[in-house]
């Protein structure tokens, strides 16, 4: 059974299905620095599984010692806390035409934790990579059917990529224990890339000598053109400015209202590609600087803010961001048929009165 093919019609049941169990990040949540858990946007492929308390992660594979560690012994290794920004791939899906159908994500795929853990490699370390060893493959618990195949999620890194020091191995959230919908005991953090690589559930580590072909490494997030295109994998994070939408909401269109004069416009940008170097605001087409605040952190998004002088009638405001490796936003739809990495710049329809 293959993927359906993309759209011109209205969302589907079964995408509705998807949004209702997944939730994006309300874009007035930008404000914090580290998203609450409770507003951290959130995808689940399958069900959310049942942890006892006989968990323990199996690494084992292509190593000199297989380990099986309990929470508690993965509590008692060196700790790191540091903020991750994540995003979905499909961030930006439900915008392009035809649409690719799957989750219907429109701009809000995208959160900001404070992640607590232990650096993979030091256990990587310990169990020694023997020679030859080319991948690290990361399953979860989370198990189903996609595309007609069933499978355990689970994802690759190259053994160079999983000994990067700042990958973790996060058992907490934000201070806290995970929620089991965020991968409640144990799960991968990646920084710099997108969601589909950051492995919740997380049960077992095996290093293979040869590239994994597992269906969410294989056949999903590939930038594709077509059904039958063998495409590129899906990585790093591209560039991606969000403003928080101006005044006050339409309950139902979003549209926003917004009282004449001086008006703060503030955002978030990101790339996992280098840093942000530039993040500017437009209005009506026409683009100025926004000013660039700190990052909350070496792999988190940083604030930026712009003022407008908001006179009365209708306006679209814009925004767009660029990295330090030369990736700026596109303001043209860059499309392609799994609807991945869509960075297209955000536009808000306003009203000032």
């Amino acid at each position: 059974m293959g993927a359906p093919e993309p759209t011109e019609g209205p969302l589907t049941a079964e995408e509705l299905q998807l949004a209702t169990r997944n939730r994006g990040l309300p874009l007035e949540a930008l404000r914090y620095d580290r998203t609450p858990t409770g507003l951290h946007y959130l995808l689940v492929h399958f069900d959310i599984p049942d942890v006892d308390a006989a968990w323990r992660l199996q690494v084992g594979g292509n190593v000199s010692k297989a380990l099986e560690l309990s929470l508690d012994d993965l509590r008692a290794r060196p700790r790191r806390t540091f903020p991750v920004t994540l995003e979905c791939a499909g961030n930006g899906r439900a915008r392009l035409f035809p649409r690719p159908i799957s989750q219907p994500w429109l701009d809000e795929a995208v959160s900001t934790a404070e992640w607590t853990g232990t650096p993979l490699g030091g256990i990587l370390e310990e169990a020694g990579l023997k020679p030859g060893t080319e991948e690290l493959v990361f399953t979860g618990m989370d198990h189903g059917v996609e595309k007609g195949y069933e499978h355990d999620y689970a994802r690759s890194l190259t053994a160079a990529e999983a000994m990067r020091p700042e990958i973790l191995l996060a058992y907490e959230m934000n201070g806290q224990p995970l929620e089991p919908q965020h991968g409640f005991p144990l799960r991968l953090i990646v920084p710099g890339w997108y969601g589909m690589a950051h492995v919740k559930w997380l049960a077992r580590i095996e290093a293979v000598t040869k590239p994994f072909e597992g269906y969410q490494q294989k056949m999903a997030y590939l930038y594709k053109q077509f059904s039958d295109d063998p495409g590129q994998p899906v990585g790093r994070i591209r560039p991606r400015a969000l403003m928080i939408p101006p005044g006050f909401a339409d309950f139902l269109s979003r549209r926003r209202t917004v009282e004449r004069g001086r008006v703060e416009i503030v955002g978030r940008a990101w790339s996992g590609l280098g840093s942000i170097v530039q993040v500017e605001l437009g209005v009506d087409g026409e683009w100025r600087l926004a000013k660039l605040g700190e990052p909350a952190g070496r792999f988190a998004w940083l604030r930026w803010t712009a003022e407008w002088d908001a006179a009365p009638g209708e306006h679209v405001l814009s925004c767009r961001a660029a990295d330090s490796a030369g990736n700026i936003q596109p303001s043209e739809q860059p499309w392609n048929y799994q609807g991945m990495g869509d960075n297209l710049i955000q536009t808000v329809k306003v009203t000032v009165r």
